[in-house]
């Protein structure tokens, strides 16, 4: 379908639930807007920068570029397949030859735009690019068309500290400059990127806007292999500009000659006109699920023994497996997974001698197998922790492999933390790993597979002349294509992704992978709000929050613990052989409630009624809002009041009838006021957790 360009801008595509538009205008240039604002305050479709073609406005923003501003009209044509809507519509660039296509894909009534960009070059001289956007979008604004009544909202990650979402004003960020009185723009913005290799190491890719109205914009970029969001003012209203990696930031720039093309990274944007943050994170939960790779794991939701945290630390054996096996069972336990250490019989220790994936004869007298066995025997699904992108520099892998599947920079192969980085691209690094996984799950019968990732091995690899981070662009896309070969070929496995706890967390790897390990964190009084601010990042379902209880602690302190993934997955581990009879019950009954609650975890969308939590808070809450009741894990850290009450919106003036699902030993109440809408949940003492479930009538 094709369009005449007017005199004037008019809509070319709209989003009603969204109130999104796109414009063309006499030039022939197409601009994404919300609500329809003004044509100055939108930002150019596409944006790009290319040696020798830069910006208009030179700063740290990486709009206003010279050849997004060329980028002209070509046409538009709209396909429908049941309810999903997908809209392409194609530029063109007189000056290079560059041609866009921008695909904006929905569902009918949907809160989402998804989008990705594929440029091709259709010129006669190659172009060298070096940032592209996934997507734009301009004319963002409050109530009284400016920016002062919006606020951003973005969050920090790091080891054992993930998911913290901070929060400012966006003029406190994006500061006003009197444009009237210079006649430009500002050159800065507000901007957050990742770096290397843990596409999460420092950033979460989501982030939003909200309004004093509750009108929310949240979006999320899916990448293992550079990410970069910035937002700032343009005509008085704000804007968002969504990038996978670029040169500025991840040393990315690709060589496009004649006929050849790129594709961006995709990006998702979600629009909540009430209910802010927790009503946009509800959208995009419903979206992450439709994306996802199907699997049955994402709707039987098994309760996982994990042998690691503040258990085994990585060092198993069969005469400490046996018995934790045995009681993982009892408990209610349905896969449990061998951690890591289970191939390491050097002398030196295996961080830097991992690679072959073979099993320690000293570790298992028995073999391997009588372990597997017993796991097996005992009802449960077998599982191993694996690294499969490393190879350590002590290896004899690290030998026979050739130089060509590794990540390499100035010829010289990349060495990191004792440990060389798998290309997997080459044929050779793509064979061995086959061969290992094909090895643990068709010969040995694992059904569970943990992949970790425990290096930033940096800005990627250069094969040839490509330049670092498109060499991890392409990587990050062939690790992706060898995780659906493994469950093309081995359709029950369960993937796990893991990158040190929670720094690879990520939607490129979470539409492949059925759970994501959110922490490393071994303090139970930690987790908390990491457990709690889990959803923002991960729908529900993949979240696997570790639950290490143990004998020496007291019923408090397990049933502490123990709560916090009763709304997610759950990550078992401790000592639970060594448990009396009282501690262990605590524990089985825990893991009762969980396959009692775990088949609306699924379709449940998150909220949390005492906002984000901050990393000190006292009280934190998370909830799940599911078609028959809604549930609200809270914890309490401090010493101070007892009670907390709290507003939940979607229950105002609602009959319901609240109780407390677990524990039973934390002495806790639960009293619902429907007039207000409000529940109270009363926990006499500090250092206690409580899950309950609210009814609807």
């Amino acid at each position: 379908m094709t369009s005449a360009v007017a005199d004037k801008p008019s809509p070319v595509w709209s989003h009603p639930a969204l109130g999104l538009h796109a414009f063309v205008d006499a030039a022939g240039g197409v601009r994404l807007g919300a609500h329809g604002q003004d044509w100055d305050r939108l930002v150019p479709l596409v944006e790009v920068t290319a040696t020798g073609h830069g910006r208009n406005w030179s700063g740290e923003r990486f709009i206003e570029t010279v050849i997004g501003d060329r980028l002209a009209y070509r046409d538009h044509e709209t396909a429908r397949e049941g309810n999903r809507e997908r809209t392409t519509i194609r530029l063109a660039d007189p000056v290079t030859g560059l041609a866009a296509q921008v695909t904006l894909e929905t569902e009918e009534g949907a809160g989402f735009l998804r989008s990705r960009v594929r440029l091709v070059n259709e010129g006669v001289e190659p172009v060298r690019l070096e940032s592209v956007t996934t997507l734009t979008l301009g004319g963002i604004c409050d109530a009284d068309g400016g920016l002062d009544g919006l606020t951003l909202h973005w969050a920090d990650n790091d080891w054992l500290a993930e998911c913290r979402w901070r929060q400012a004003q966006l003029r406190d960020q994006v500061v006003p400059l009197n444009r009237s009185a210079h006649g430009h723009e500002g050159r800065g913005c507000f901007e957050r990127s990742s770096q290397g290799s843990w596409s999460t190491g420092r950033h979460l890719p989501v982030a939003a806007v909200t309004d004093r109205d509750g009108g929310a914009w949240l979006w999320q970029i899916e990448s293992s292999a550079g990410w970069r969001f910035e937002t700032g003012e343009r005509e008085g209203a704000a804007y968002v500009a969504l990038f996978g990696p670029d040169d500025a930031h991840h040393q990315w720039h690709q060589l496009l000659l004649p006929g050849e093309e790129f594709h961006t990274v995709p990006a998702v944007l979600v629009r909540a006109e009430t209910s802010g943050l927790d009503a946009a994170f509800g959208t995009l939960t419903d979206y992450r699920r439709s994306i996802r790779r199907p699997h049955p794991d994402h709707r039987t939701l098994p309760v996982i023994y994990n042998d690691y945290m503040n258990t085994l630390m990585g060092d198993p054996t069969t005469e400490r497996l046996l018995p934790l096996i045995e009681a993982a069972a009892r408990a209610g336990a349905e896969v449990f997974v061998i951690d890591a250490g289970w191939y390491d019989d050097d002398a030196q220790g295996w961080w830097d001698a991992v690679g072959a994936w073979e099993p320690a004869p000293n570790r298992f007298p028995g073999g391997i197998q009588e372990v597997l066995d017993a796991i097996t025997k005992h009802g449960m699904t077998p599982g191993l922790w694996l690294e499969p992108e490393v190879v350590g520099v002590r290896s004899p892998l690290a030998q026979t492999l050739p130089s060509e599947a590794f990540f390499r920079r100035g010829g010289v192969r990349v060495t990191e933390h004792g440990r060389h980085h798998l290309d997997l691209r080459h044929p050779a690094a793509r064979a061995h790993l086959d061969a290992v996984v094909d090895r643990l799950v068709g010969e040995w019968g694992v059904g569970y597979l943990k992949l970790d990732y425990n290096v930033n091995i940096g800005p990627g690899t250069e094969n040839g002349t490509e330049s670092a981070g498109s060499g991890l662009l392409g990587h990050h896309r062939a690790h992706l294509d060898w995780m659906h070969g493994l469950l093309d070929r081995h359709r029950q496995l369960v993937l796990e992704n893991c990158g040190s706890g929670g720094l690879r967390m990520d939607y490129a790897q979470l539409a492949v992978a059925q759970l994501q390990s959110t922490s490393d964190q071994q303090d139970p009084l930690r987790y908390p709000p990491i457990a709690a601010s889990a959803a923002t990042a991960v729908a529900p379902e993949q979240a696997a929050v570790w639950a290490y209880p143990q004998p020496d602690q007291s019923l408090d302190e397990i049933a502490f613990t123990l709560t916090g993934p009763l709304l997610g997955r759950i990550h078992l581990s401790g000592f639970l052989d060594r448990m009396n009879e009282e501690q262990f019950d605590l524990v089985r009954s825990a893991i009762s409630v969980y396959r009692e609650v775990r088949e609306e975890i699924g379709v449940a969308r998150p909220f949390w009624p005492l906002g984000l939590p901050g990393w000190e808070d006292g009280w934190i809450a998370q909830g799940l809002r599911g078609a028959d009741a809604t549930y609200v894990a809270l914890w309490r850290r401090e010493s101070g009041g007892a009670e907390r009450t709290f507003t939940v919106p979607h229950l105002l003036g609602a009959r319901v009838r609240p109780t407390v699902l677990y524990p039973t030993t934390a002495d806790a109440d639960v009293r619902w006021d429907a007039a207000e809408g409000r529940l109270t949940v009363s926990l006499p003492r500090a250092g206690t957790a409580v899950l309950a479930r609210l009814i609807h009538s």
